[in-house]
Formats: C-alpha cells, structure tokens, sequence
C-alpha cells in the first residue's frame, strides 16, 4: 500500500441525485495509485477452490485439538455440575430454574438423547465419577457436541473475513485465533453453554455480512433470506444466554448506519423508500428473532411438564400448571381461627415471637417499647403459631369462613396468648422503620395498632387465601407499613434470630409472606376434613405469555443478584490481556488440572491490533483535516465499515461487563474475543497487504459492474503471517496442559506461570534456606519430628527439625 501523502481531492460541483446506484467503495482512484488488472475466471475459480480446501483443513483441525483426550477426565468439571443436571431434568421432563434462556441447554438434552442418556445422573459436586457400574454417564457425547460446535465456529470465523473480502492468509490467520485459543478450546469440550452461544454469536455477525452484499438486489429472494437468516441467528444467540443482546446491539448499530445512508438525500431515495428499508428491517431483525425467541420458551414449558427443583422460584399459578406438585395435593383454604405458620417468601423463615422483651435502650442511645420480640426463626417450633382472628362478624359454618384477598384481620400468637402489633417506635436495626411487637388480646387501647389487610399477590377481589399457592402481603392498617424482615441477625438479646420490622415501602418485592401449613389443634370436624389427604387435582392452565413474563423477570432479577465473591471472579479490565484465569478440576494425586485461561500471544496480538486500529483511525482523520489523503480509499473504505463493524461487535460485547455488579469471569469474554480476532485479520491485511478484495457486495439491476480485483499477500507478509501463527501455535502448545489436564511436575508448571497474577495448584514453592547450625542446635534438646514447610508441593517438601 502506498503512503505517499496525497493531497485532498477537490470538491465536485452540485450535482443531481444520481439515477444510478454506485458500489460504496467504488470512488475514483488517484493517479498515484498503482492499476491492478483484474483477475482472470480461471484464477477466480481455482481461489474458490483453494479457499475450500482451506476451510476444510481448518475445520478439521480445530476438531482434532478439540475432540483430543475428550474423555479426560471422567469426571464432573466446573459447570458441568450445573448443565449436566439441567439436561437430565429435560429429558426426566421436570421443571428447573436458570438465568439463561433454555436453547443451549435444549441442544445438550437433545446430545444427551442421542447418545442414549437415560438413567439420571445427580451432577451434584465436581470431581463425581461418571464412570459407575450402576449408572455409566455417556459424557464423551454430551462434551462432544459441544466440540462440534467449538468446531464449525472456526470455519464460520474463516468464511466472515472471506466474504468481508479478505485473502486466503488473512482469513486463515483470523480463523487460526479461536481454532487454537486455549480459552474457547477449553470451553467447547466441556458440557457447558459457551459454544453454542458462541457459534450462534458468529453466525449472527457472518449473515449480516452476507445481507450487506446484497444491499444492491435489495427487497430480492436473497436479500430477504440472509435477513431472515441473520434475524435467526440473533435469536439463537440470545437463546443461549442474555448477553446474546450485545450481537443485537452489534447489528442493530450497523443497521441504524445504513438507514442512515438511505437518509441521505443526495442518494436520491424518497421516504417512502426509506420507510420500507425501515419497516422490513424491523421485521427481519426484531418481530422475527422475538417470535423465534419465543418459540425456545414454548418448547421449554412443554417439554418440562412436572414438577422439579425449579418449582419453588416460580409463583403459585405457575406452580399450579406443573403435575405433581405440592400446590396441586395439599394446598389448602385458610378459614378464620385456623393456627397457621407464615414463611417469608425470600428468607424462607418463620415468623416467630417468644417471652423475650426488646432492650430499652439500643447502643446508639435509640430506645424501644420493650415490648415482646417478634423476629424470624428458620425451624419448626411452636411459637410460630399465629391463629387467625376475624375482626367483623362470621358466619358459623360455611364459606363466610373462609380468609380472602384484602379482609383485615389480627394475628393471636397461641405461645404467649398476645396479638401480633406495630406502633411508631423504630425497629431494633433499622431506625427508618417501625418495630414490630405483641399486645394483649384484651388490651382495647391498643387494638388499632393490631389490625392488618391482607394482600395477595395478583389476586383478584375476594379470592380465597391458600396454604402454599397464595403469596400475600401484611399491611398494617393504620400506618400502611408492611410485615417485613431481612437477613440481618439481631444481637445475642435476640438470640441472633432474624429481625422483623415494618417497611414503609408498600411496594417492595420482598415483603411477600407464605402460609406453609394449617397447624394441627384440633379443632373439631371442619378442620379435619380440610386438613386430611386430599385427592389429586387437574394441573391448572396459564396463559403462555404471563409464564413466559414470569420467567424473564426472574431470570433478570436472580442473574444481577449473582454478586457473592469467589476466589476466580475477575474484572473487565484484566480480560484482553489474560491477566488471570479460571481453576475448573483438579487431581491432587496425579498433579492434574485443568485451568481455564487465554492463549497468552493470542490474546495480546488481538489487544494490539485493536489498539492499532484506534491509532488508524485517529492518524487518519488528522491528516484529512490538513488535506492529506494517507490512505487509499478502496482501504479506508474497507476500514471505516468493515474493520469498524467488528471493532463495534468487541465493544458491544465486552464494555457492558464494566456496568455489571454480578459476579464476571474470563468466559464472559470469549464472544468479544471472537470479534477482536476478526479485527486482528483486519488489521494484519491493512499492514501486509496493498488493497483489498473487491468487489464484495453482488451487483444490483442499476449497478455498474466492476472487475474483479485481488490481492495478493507478497513474500514478506506471507512471513509475517507465518511467524505470528507459529508464536500462537506454540503458545497453545505450551498451555496445552492446563487445557487437557495433563500431567505436570511442580516445576512444569511453574515454568508456565507466564504471568504472576494466574493462581495455579501445585506449583513449585521457593526452596527455604536453612541454616544448618541452627538445625543443630535445636535438634539437641528436641525430639526429631519432621516439619513441613508451609506452601511446599508434595514433591517439593523440604524437611526440618523443630
């Protein structure tokens, strides 16, 4: 390519909207510029040919190091304690939670039902044999299809940059970069999420490619398939986990550009032409992806149809549609003097009272009622009795029994014959909110302060209240705070049980409140023939769509609260330069581990290149505002909308991660890695390489034909390419180990702590130096019992006298 600085091109004079659609990077070449002779049909054809033979090579590859030792170790690793077991739930068709959408997961059971999976297997802790006499796990085929998708990602990568028009080299090089990481190896031969999502990732971004080349044959039968098809592939993304909506983001800003460009007036269109463009988009790459979406979830609910471990996340209704479970056999009508338990919905604990008093005075001087404690207690016991008393007249048989939705009742707590109460004294740990304690039941100046309504959740007027399946809220009637608690512990006083306190925010999603059983007192026939065993019931019918909601909500709501540490969580800012790793199985006996982390060259020269396109981008526009033109325009057009789109896709998918409060770990990169190994390739053919391949895009009824053009790598870039490719292959090469959980000796694996921050086991300790008078000295009156050194490996023990 020529750095001759050229001078800025005079502006041409106005003219009319042009009649005649143009290729976007067709411009008028300098006449600096070298001319480059087209290429011949036969050297068109024999490319076609070579760039086939390469995929397949590259395909095959990337299966080799993937399918590798597949069946190393026999064991559950790291999230497979999680996935394995929600592909037995689907093929035992019961119902389970998860934060992910279920496509992924979908595509394990189906692996799983092909290989012949059906004894259940508990996947319940790391380091579990599945090779069993009883119960023999067919793991090498739910891992392998994980690397089946691992696998076709590679050429998928290959056939973005070609179709982006790339030569062979540059192509292959980009597609080098995932086929040999050590990240994404390790994570596409594990049953784990990660390859589908990042094989649907890929596909999204190579058939946005493919829609962008007809951008000239628009509205036609291929212009709407690879709409549709890139529409699809969005939805599968997504499908698989949420941050599939950065592919959306990706997409959707290249297509707000183009639109964009459709706006220009000088291009000649009309609005209703752009309202077309507008409207089939949305519908391509919004209403079709939705629907797909929505199908997963349809599948989803009809595959588990009884009821699981996942039951308890969801609400009654939703519970209630899931046969065999608990709601359906034994939940029951609460009528008035029934004695109940009442179990926070979050905390899963009881609400409690015992003889105990409230100190007067709290350690910030606050002082309380010194009223009886009322908190939370997490066992059976039988001071969390509460019996419900009516406050108006009832009826003495009969359904004018029965508690509903929105009556106002008291709580008689039967341990200490007192009723439940809140007034304006502040709670023992929260000074914003009230306290909650008893009052005599005959106590008439206190009786306002006894009175709650109860609200159930989504309930309509006069719905009955039932054990189990009714989730409701206990507002105080006169200061309208809620029956609240949290996981805060009160103080030895308060026995270190769970404090409970009104909440003045009427609407806050934690104060919903369960009735797990109507305790039995005897009460007479009434009780026992509601509290005796109880016949199945039909499941229940709920709209799909109030599922489908349900579930969403939930999903957010559970995966933004996954924010506990863990001793591999890391940041964003450590991610591109591999600055630590993640420890998924480990054999102490045969010093084997497997250690998820980037392939370290790998990793760097795509952090590098994405840095250099910054620095191009930036030197560019800088000389353009002195008149200089330094690059080609056939390059620059290349680089502003290609090069930028897969920038766009790095930055979509990897500085969201900087606003998230949840946990993060170096997975969380692999999909923005794919996208900087695509700008790598950009960049490397922007150094190496004159020109571009082109034309790309097909030509239109109205476009001028161009002849074909490429280019041609010479001798030096091909060793570039070359050297580049041999540091990452030996880079994998030499990590390899902590990929397929190889064997090491201490010393090994030190030797492969490329960088300080990676926290490996049985690493090598410093050998401690001793001095041997003081061995001496203190071997005289002392018995000679060995000593290990603290942190030394059982090879690397050194022996002393204490």
């Amino acid at each position: 390519m020529s750095l001759q600085p050229r001078q800025r091109r005079p502006k041409k004079s106005p003219e009319l909207p042009q009649t005649v659609d143009r290729y976007s990077d067709e411009h008028k070449r300098d006449a600096q510029h070298t001319p480059r002779p087209p290429v011949s049909a036969d050297t068109l054809r024999n490319e076609r040919v070579l760039s086939y033979a390469v995929a397949l090579g590259l395909t095959a590859l990337a299966a080799i190091v993937r399918f590798w030792g597949i069946k190393h170790p026999d064991q559950v690793v790291f999230d497979e304690v999680h996935f394995g077991s929600f592909a037995t739930h689907y093929l035992q068709r019961e119902y389970y939670f998860d934060v992910h959408p279920p496509l992924a997961k979908m595509l394990n059971a189906l692996a799983g039902w092909a290989v012949g999976y059906t004894k259940p297997f508990g996947f319940d802790n790391i380091g579990d044999s599945y090779v069993t006499e009883e119960n023999p796990v067919p793991y090498v085929g739910l891992r392998g299809w994980s690397a089946i998708l691992g696998s076709v990602t590679v050429p998928v990568v290959y056939a973005t940059m070609r179709e982006s028009g790339y030569p062979i080299p540059i192509a292959a090089f980009s597609a080098l970069l995932i086929l040999f990481d050590n990240g994404h190896i390790t994570h596409t031969r594990l049953i784990l999420l990660d390859a589908p999502l990042v094989l649907f990732m890929a596909l999204s971004l190579f058939a946005y490619v493919k829609f962008h080349q007809q951008r000239y044959r628009e509205f036609s039968n291929e212009w709407w398939g690879w709409l549709l098809a890139t529409g699809a592939a969005l939805a599968c993304t997504l499908g698989c986990k949420m941050v599939g909506l950065f592919t959306f983001f990706t997409v959707g800003a290249a297509v707000v550009w183009d639109l964009w460009g459709i706006l220009d007036v000088k291009r000649g269109y009309t609005m209703r032409h752009f309202w077309k463009h507008f409207v089939y988009r949305a519908v391509g790459l919004i209403l079709w992806p939705f629907i797909i979406y929505l199908s997963f979830f349809w599948i989803h609910f009809k595959i588990l149809k009884y009821s699981g471990p996942g039951d308890t996340f969801m609400s009654p209704a939703f519970q209630e549609t899931l046969a065999g479970n608990e709601l359906l056999q034994s939940s029951q009508e609460i009528r008035y003097y029934d004695t109940i338990t009442i179990q926070h919905k979050d905390t899963s604990q009881f609400l409690h009272s015992h003889v105990d008093r409230y100190p007067l005075r709290y350690p910030d001087d606050r002082v309380s009622s010194q009223g009886q404690q009322v908190t939370c207690y997490p066992h059976n016991d039988t001071n969390n009795h509460w019996q419900v008393i009516p406050t108006r007249e009832i009826p003495a048989s009969g359904r004018g029994r029965v508690v509903r939705h929105n009556d106002v009742v008291q709580f008689r707590h039967l341990g200490t014959d007192t009723l439940l109460m809140t007034h304006d004294v502040a709670s023992p740990t929260m000074p914003t909110n009230q306290e909650f304690t008893t009052a005599g039941k005959d106590d008439a100046d206190k009786r306002e302060f006894t009175l709650f309504q109860l609200q159930v959740n989504d309930a309509h007027e006069g719905e009955p209240i039932k054990t189990l399946s009714s989730h409701f809220k206990v507002q105080h009637v006169k200061t309208r705070v809620m029956l609240w608690t949290h996981k805060k512990a009160l103080p030895d006083w308060g026995h270190n049980q769970q404090e409970v306190n009104g909440n003045k925010n009427a609407d806050h999603r934690s104060a919903l409140w369960v009735s797990t059983e109507i305790v039995s007192d005897g009460q007479g026939q009434d009780f026992r023939n509601r509290t005796g065993s109880v016949p199945d019931k039909p499941v229940k019918h709920m709209n799909f769509f109030k599922k489908w909601f349900e579930l969403q909500v939930l999903m957010l709501q559970h995966n933004a609260g996954l924010s506990s540490s863990h001793p591999y969580a890391s940041t964003p800012v450590e991610w591109p330069f591999c600055l630590s790793g993640v420890s998924f199985w480990t054999n102490n006996d045969l010093r084997q581990q497997i250690y998820m982390i980037g392939n370290l060259i790998d990793w760097w020269v795509c952090a590098v290149a994405l840095s250099i396109f910054l620095g191009i981008i930036g030197a560019d526009q800088l000389a353009r505002r002195r008149g200089i033109e330094p690059i080609e325009d056939d390059v620059r057009n290349r680089m502003y909308r290609n090069t930028l789109f897969f920038f766009g896709a790095w930055a979509f998918h990897y500085f969201p991660f900087y606003t998230m409060e949840r946990q993060r770990f170096l997975h969380h990169y692999l999909p923005a890695h794919l996208a900087s190994a695509l700008v790598a390739g950009s960049i490397l053919n922007f150094i190496v390489v004159e020109t571009v391949n082109y034309p790309v895009s097909v030509a239109g009824p109205k476009t001028r034909l161009r002849p074909q053009v490429r280019a041609v790598v010479g001798r030096n870039g091909l060793i570039v390419i070359g050297v580049l490719t041999a540091l990452v292959i030996g880079s994998f090469a030499y990590l390899a180990p902590f990929t397929y959980g190889t064997t090491l000796t201490s010393q090994q694996i030190s030797a492969r702590k490329l960088l300080p921050s990676w926290t490996l086991h049985f690493e090598a300790k410093e050998v401690v130096e001793v001095d041997q008078n003081l061995l001496a000295n203190n071997a005289m009156g002392s018995a000679e019992e060995p000593v290990v050194v603290e942190g030394a490996s059982a090879d690397d023990e050194q022996i002393a006298l204490s």
